[in-house]
């Protein structure tokens, strides 16, 4: 039985709800890319169209979601790997970096966990921007530098400013050629949590995932373009009702339909949202925002790790 329903900001989490042959999502491309030895991987969905657009319900552009199962259970090697990966995916949607200025924005809450992915990615970052001013181009030559700064924007409740109103003044006193956005996101599947991390050249809308729609940070409201970083850490509890009663009926027997109109109904008796988080948050969201920053480090200053 096909997962439907619960609230996720992963396009490939979206792509799922459609048959191959569905006319609304003729102009919606999916591509994946498998590293065997270490099990990721690589799944590139592309929006073409706006009848895609509006069946996704998500803008045109492409979505780079980069999974890995094992990612949660603290091996280096594989979160080494991850990262390389990553930083591949990253500098193909931003093309040239030489001579760029690129602007790290961590956005989220620091006092709340599951909220705290940007900040702490942020807090990783080998920084550049500094020293090739200090130091000189040759000193930027040498090592091969791209100039690179960041910021923590903080939330609302914390500054009494949105984040979009801090990023759009940084933006426009330090006149970066591209952003890119590091957020937490909400997923579909419980086994995506922490495993999974998404790459789009369509900026974000920070709060989606859980209805909490903020101010989007995308070129029409920035001025350049944004890449937007994200990794799932909390999910819809409807997905975990779906998923475990789901296949509990499964295994009674239960027909798809019949099976779909009970979990209608369980979801209708409450209609309050919940968001759940995994127990191990704090090391699920540090080991995330560790490679995230791994990833943009070795995009912008790799022979300086």
């Amino acid at each position: 039985m096909k997962q439907t329903g619960g609230r996720t900001d992963l396009a490939v989490e979206l792509r799922e709800d459609f048959s191959e042959d569905d006319e609304r999502i003729k102009g919606v491309t999916i591509k994946e890319e498998y590293h065997r030895r270490r099990n990721v991987r690589v799944s590139t969905v592309q929006i073409t169209d706006e009848c895609g657009a509006k069946a996704m319900g998500r803008p045109i552009g492409t979505y780079i979601t980069v999974e890995a199962k094992g990612l949660h259970e603290g091996e280096e090697s594989l979160r080494r790997f991850v990262a390389e990966v990553l930083a591949e995916q990253i500098v193909k949607l931003i093309g040239k970096t030489e001579g760029q200025e690129i602007l790290v924005v961590g956005l989220g809450n620091r006092e709340a966990t599951p909220d705290a992915l940007g900040p702490v990615a942020v807090d990783d970052l080998v920084v550049t921007r500094h020293l090739i001013i200090q130091l000189g181009e040759e000193f930027r030559q040498k090592y091969h530098l791209t100039s690179f700064f960041a910021l923590a924007a903080g939330v609302l409740a914390q500054t009494g400013m949105e984040s979009g109103e801090v990023i759009k003044s940084v933006v426009r006193e330090m006149r970066p050629n591209v952003v890119i956005a590091i957020d937490s996101l909400a997923a579909r599947s419980t086994e995506r949590l922490g495993t999974t991390v998404q790459i789009t050249d369509t900026g974000i809308y920070p709060g989606a995932g859980i209805g909490n729609n903020r101010q989007a940070l995308n070129k029409e409201t920035l001025g350049v373009p944004v890449i937007a970083v994200g990794v799932p850490t909390v999910v819809d509890a409807a997905t975990i009702l779906r998923e475990r009663m789901g296949n509990y009926l499964r295994k009674k027997g239960v027909a798809d339909a019949e099976c779909e109109q009970i979990l209608k109904e369980a979801e209708e008796e409450n209609g309050q949202v919940l968001f759940v988080t995994p127990k191990g948050i704090d090391e699920l969201v540090h080991r995330a925002g560790e490679t995230v920053a791994e990833a943009i480090n070795l995009c912008f200053c790799k022979e300086l790790l």
